[in-house]
């Protein structure tokens, strides 16, 4: 099955949610509206044409610059048909959440906390949504654009050791 035949059937079968497609050196990118995402997600898992059992790699993207500012990605794969998948789904920044797929796919877990505590992008749905990295009263979410290089706090103390320090 050829990727253009991934992505046809995808369209058919959501109409109203498939944002775009594209490919790239042989591997299929799906853009849908996030609240398809769990629809999605189980017809590329249950189809048996498709087959997209393993979820490998949910992160995410910051564009300040776009309406939708942050994009959530998902990286599937289908074990029996020797296939990958890139699902991406776009979430603005006022609204900053998406419904999680730790239904459809139990790795989702831990990939989706890494998110929410990085990214800031809540999950709904999710059975255990809490900071995987950082502390709970953590002020912000380090992988933002906006949030500074040097980081906030308690780094701005540190005496700057010049190249002759010893």
């Amino acid at each position: 099955m050829t990727t253009q035949t991934i992505a046809r059937q995808i369209q058919d079968r959501f109409p109203g949610a498939v944002i775009r497609t594209a490919e790239f050196r042989g591997e299929l990118t799906v853009v849908v509206k996030r609240e398809s995402i769990v629809e999605v997600g189980l017809f590329l898992r249950d189809d048996p044409e498709l087959a997209f059992d393993q979820l490998s790699d949910v992160c995410s993207v910051d564009y300040p610059e776009r309406e939708e500012r942050f994009e959530v990605v998902y990286h599937l794969n289908s074990i029996a048909h020797r296939r990958r998948i890139v699902l991406k789904a776009p979430v603005p920044e006022e609204d900053c959440e998406i419904d999680s797929v730790f239904s459809v796919w139990r790795s989702a877990n831990f990939m989706e906390r890494e998110v929410y505590d990085l990214m800031g992008i809540r999950f709904k749905g999710h059975p255990d949504l809490r900071r995987i990295f950082l502390p709970e009263d953590f002020d912000g979410h380090p992988l933002r654009k906006e949030y500074p290089a040097e980081g906030k706090g308690w780094r701005n103390s540190f005496e700057f050791l010049g190249e002759n320090a010893s």
